[in-house]
């Protein structure tokens, strides 16, 4: 888009989540009828969901939990535009640590920021926890997955063929990994 920032030069950080950052997670979460996202964030668990929350539900329930450590915002400019999760792969200090990223809007997809977030995330998890390997799973329909995870160091190391059927297909489940150091 011409004289649009360049979103490479934007600030972008993981942080907690704020209260405001609810109206965004809510709208994403729960309001989007048909989100694009869900087409690519195992869109094969997607279906069949329980009906959205209204927001004053959302807002009580999420208010009512603690800021957990392994949940972030993505933040562009301030504002919350997805979030990172992580967790711990049993057993417990084993040093083997899951990663997700969710970029809500489409607008934000292409641009590089996945590939920041998830080297960020990366280094975060490094930093706080006893991680030794760090992997994350998506399907082999979601290529842009896949090669922000190479681009920050991941490589694949495991594919399990046709493991998830999606829109009258079937697709390669893929996992991929990075080593601490």
């Amino acid at each position: 888009m011409p004289g649009a920032p360049d979103p490479t030069l934007r600030p972008l950080t993981l942080r907690g989540r704020l209260p405001d950052d609810l109206p965004t997670l809510w709208r994403w979460m729960h309001a989007e009828p048909d989100p694009e996202w869900q087409r690519w964030d195992a869109p094969y668990f997607h279906t069949g969901q329980p009906e959205p929350l209204p927001f004053d539900t959302y807002r009580e329930q999420t208010l009512a939990r603690p800021v957990s450590p392994d949940l972030r915002v993505i933040a562009l400019d301030g504002g919350c535009i997805g979030q990172v999760s992580r967790h711990e792969e049993a057993p417990a200090g084993g040093g083997w640590w899951d990663l997700g990223i969710l970029i809500f809007d489409p607008g934000h997809w292409g641009g590089g920021l996945g590939t920041r977030a998830l080297d960020l995330w990366a280094a975060a998890t490094f930093a706080e926890t006893d991680a030794h390997v760090l992997t994350l799973t998506t399907w082999g329909g979601n290529e842009r997955m896949i090669r922000a995870a190479a681009r920050v160091g991941f490589h694949e190391c495991a594919r399990i063929p046709q493991a998830r059927a999606w829109a009258g297909q079937r697709w390669d489940s893929v996992k991929l990994a990075r080593l601490r150091g």
